[in-house]
């Protein structure tokens, strides 16, 4: 192709899309639209030329100020021919007779003639404080000076125009302020601003997908949720095919309730669902209802539910339900509340007396046990889709998805980053995966690789790496001796989980050191494998007492674990014999400070836990004195290395002598979140509060 073909190709204008939406630089954007024309541009206009002329007088630009004194001197040689007192301008007006003009040409500079013919007055105007005090001053100057008594012809009278602006002025200047206003509330207000100001107020604030936007979320895009997305997929189906489930008397579901801890895509799957159903989606969050004035958020609703009758079939999405459908009745103040007006409003809208078919509503939320039972009941929300934290396959199902726009290495195994993050949910991977290819862009390499993975594990889950924190040699042995008391144990207790890395390095803002391990995928927990774990987590405390004697303040969070898991042996899973088969545990007790126990219950639940944590510890204590020389072995490597991980553990103090067993023991769910994966599967950083002890 020749240069000239090139330059053509490069003049050549791109072609305009009118349906692409303007954005930044781009060649198919839209021509910018220049200033519209309105009317208000006119009366802003002449509003301006109202306020000069108030401001700066209603005169010829060929008048020229002038003080008293001149005054007096021009009327004394009888130069003037007239000048007339405007009162409500506070200034006189001052006409030369035409043929005395040429004495005053240096005071006038020209101005009072055109060409060489003078022009007619007023000519000069002199600033007066009043009136009033004018035409007394004026009267004893005739009377000292009786010869210019008769000369010249004086005259008062009003500017009319200069005492209706100032009536108009502050009238418009108000209504102007009150228009500006009306319209700033109504653009907050309201939807978007629109015709209406303040009285759009009660308007709702939906965001509608309708049939031709595009959303570019699929369910292709959602990962680790196949039985949620079969439940709504479901839903998308019978919009797209009704008459599939009506030949067969079923009737299509009102409502879905997606639940699930934060992070774990409820909103996703919801944006997934807008992509999917080609039918009109509203979106809007349970905030959007909320309003400082009463009543407005039972108007939203029905307004909404208004426009989704028009547009039905549809599907409306209201993200953080619980911001408007907590359980009534728990206003201390007995007053009328907005929340429960709103609420009402909604259970009436979604299945009441006069409610229409083809609205399906969705909505989300990770606080279901403080919603209305009438809200949750069948024929307003007919489903509650759980969503969990994904397991070893969802998660590995999701860090293909989030893996797609990263440039990996060939090398990288996806199925052992699943199983290095036990717990983590949707947004905790998306967040490793962009952590990992930010910190292989620091390091200028070309693909993303494990060690970037491994790094960007740690970086999530004990903070940021602290290489320059300084600490003393003496509080870096406590340290290591602390981390290797947590291997040792981990290593070799039968049920405790496999050790995949331990290490010194400072991170975070408390975690001098941790202790990394991989849980297995189970919910069920006996009561060895609990005893274990908190033994587990004693190493660190009792290698201290072990090598030096003394504590420190390093077990804090150690404690708080093992303080939260005894506890729920005793009071909520009924492992204890003296306690008996109960459970003090209550998910829908509002306070903490109602306990169905005595105070005797309560004394011989301290002491029974007091016993188990006291025996777990003497049981640590046995086993690292038994095992000294292991953990001095991994301390020394610690405190050369900084890090280790398993296959160094290995080299140093051999394999570990337990197979792992599949074990039944206590049920572990949702609702007990006191031995979920927070107790039990994160690491064990040692704190650094040393002020304040632990």
């Amino acid at each position: 192709m020749s240069q000239d073909q090139n330059n053509r190709n490069e003049k050549k204008p791109a072609r305009f899309d009118p349906n692409r939406p303007p954005v930044g630089d781009d060649p198919n954007q839209a021509p910018r639209k220049g200033p519209r024309f309105s009317i208000y541009w006119v009366y802003a206009i002449i509003f301006a030329v109202l306020i000069g002329l108030q401001l700066y007088g209603p005169l010829s630009p060929s008048t020229t100020e002038i003080d008293q004194q001149t005054f007096e001197a021009i009327l004394t040689k009888g130069d003037i021919q007239e000048y007339k007192v405007i009162s409500n301008r506070s200034l006189v007006r001052i006409s030369i007779k035409l043929d005395s003009l040429k004495k005053y040409s240096t005071i006038l500079k020209d101005k009072a003639f055109t060409g060489k013919t003078p022009k007619e007055g007023p000519h000069m105007f002199l600033k007066i404080v009043s009136g009033d005090s004018f035409q007394d001053d004026m009267r004893k100057f005739y009377n000292d000076h009786p010869t210019v008594a008769n000369v010249g012809k004086a005259g008062v009278e009003k500017d009319w125009f200069g005492g209706i602006l100032q009536f108009i002025l502050p009238v418009l200047l108000f209504v102007g302020i009150w228009i500006l206003l009306m319209r700033k509330m109504g653009g907050g207000a309201g939807s978007g601003g629109g015709p209406g100001g303040i009285f759009s107020i009660g308007k709702s604030k939906a965001t509608l997908f309708d049939k031709g936007t595009k959303v570019n979320i699929t369910f292709a895009d959602v990962a680790g949720l196949d039985e949620a997305k079969v439940e709504v997929m479901e839903i998308v189906d019978f919009l797209k095919n009704p008459k599939k489930y009506t030949n067969l008397g079923g009737k299509i579901p009102k409502g879905a309730l997606l639940i699930g801890p934060p992070g774990t895509g409820k909103t996703l799957l919801a944006k997934a669902v807008a992509g999917e159903a080609q039918v009109p989606f509203f979106s809007l969050s349970g905030s959007d209802f909320v309003e400082m004035f009463v009543g407005v958020g039972a108007s939203r609703v029905r307004d909404l539910f208004k426009q989704a009758r028009e547009k039905a079939p549809c599907i409306i999405f209201i993200d953080e339900i619980d911001a408007i459908g907590r359980a009534r009745g728990k206003n201390v103040m007995m007053s009328n509340d907005e929340r429960e007006s709103t609420l009402n409003q909604m259970l009436v809208e979604m299945d009441g007396f006069g409610t229409d078919v083809g609205i399906i509503v969705l909505a989300a939320t990770n606080r279901p046990d403080v919603l209305d039972s009438a809200l949750l009941r069948p024929g307003r929300f007919d489903r509650q889709i759980t969503i969990d934290k994904p397991d070893l396959k969802g998660r590995e199902d999701i860090f293909k998805v989030h893996l797609k726009p990263i440039k990996i290495s060939k090398t990288l195994d996806i199925h052992k980053l699943a199983e290095q993050t036990p717990g983590f949910a949707g947004a905790d991977i998306a967040n490793v995966c962009n952590e990992a290819a930010l910190i292989a862009a620091r390091k200028n390499k070309e693909a993303v690789e494990m060690s970037d993975f491994q790094d960007a594990v740690d970086r999530v889950i004990g903070g940021l790496e602290k290489k320059n924190k300084i600490i003393s040699p003496e509080e870096k042995k406590i340290i290591a001796y602390h981390e290797a008391g947590h291997a040792v144990c981990g290593w070799f207790l039968e049920h405790a989980y496999p050790l995949l890395k331990v290490t010194i390095v400072p991170r975070g803002t408390a975690a001098l050191g941790y202790a990394q391990y991989t849980p297995k995928e189970q919910y069920l927990y006996n009561t060895d494998q609990l005893s274990d774990q908190i033994c587990m987590t004693l190493g660190g405390r009792a290698s201290e007492e072990i090598f030096f004697g003394k504590i420190s303040t390093g077990a804090q969070n150690d404690l708080q674990q093992i303080t939260r898991i005894a506890y729920s042996m005793v009071t909520v899973y009924g492992m204890n014999s003296k306690v008996g088969n109960v459970s003090f545990y209550d998910p829908q007790q509002e306070t903490a400070f109602t306990k169905p126990y005595s105070d005797e219950t309560a004394r011989m639940i301290d002491e029974e836990v007091r016993k188990l944590i006291d025996e777990a510890y003497e049981k640590t204590k046995d086993l690292l004195t038994m095992r000294k020389g292991e953990v001095e072995k991994l301390a020394q490597a610690l405190l050369d290395s900084e890090v280790l991980f398993q296959s160094d553990v290995e080299a140093l103090i051999g394999k570990r002598p337990y197979e792992e067993k599949k074990s039944l023991g206590v049920d572990e769910t949702d609702d007990q979140p006191v031995l979920g994966e927070s107790a039990i599967s994160n690491p064990f950083p040692l704190d650094g509060h040393s002020t304040t002890g632990a």
